[in-house]
């Protein structure tokens, strides 16, 4: 069995694909500063998307989505906002957004991934 931080970028790695194939372009992963750290950055056409994976084996403790609440969604913002104001070059003219991908399942490569775009 693959420890947790193992399965963790073997989730980011599956949705690094799953965006790729649906013609984004990676920007950024693992994107770290002061006040935390981003799983991915991606653009697609106007769109800037910040995107947090969260990887479970089974939902035994509840979905992955439950899991990006209220308070982890205002540090994400507050961390998009500090990935653009270091990287002004690759934000201008972006309409900034987060997005979640959850993946459930034993095997992150085989596991049920889920996409909701442009969290609120």
């Amino acid at each position: 069995m693959a420890s947790k931080d193992e399965r963790g970028r073997q989730g980011e790695q599956r949705a690094a694909d799953h965006l790729q194939a649906r013609g984004f372009r990676l920007l950024d992963r693992n994107w770290r500063c002061t006040q935390g750290e981003i799983d991915i950055v991606a653009a697609r056409g106007g769109d800037l998307v910040v995107v947090e994976v969260k990887t479970r084996r089974t939902e035994w403790f509840g979905h992955p989505f439950d899991a990006v609440d209220r308070r982890k969604r205002a540090r994400l913002w507050r961390l998009s906002c500090a990935w653009v104001a270091a990287h002004p070059e690759l934000a201008r003219g972006r309409r900034l957004r987060l997005d979640v991908i959850g993946i459930t399942g034993e095997d992150p490569a085989t596991a049920v991934l889920e996409h909701i775009e442009d969290l609120a």
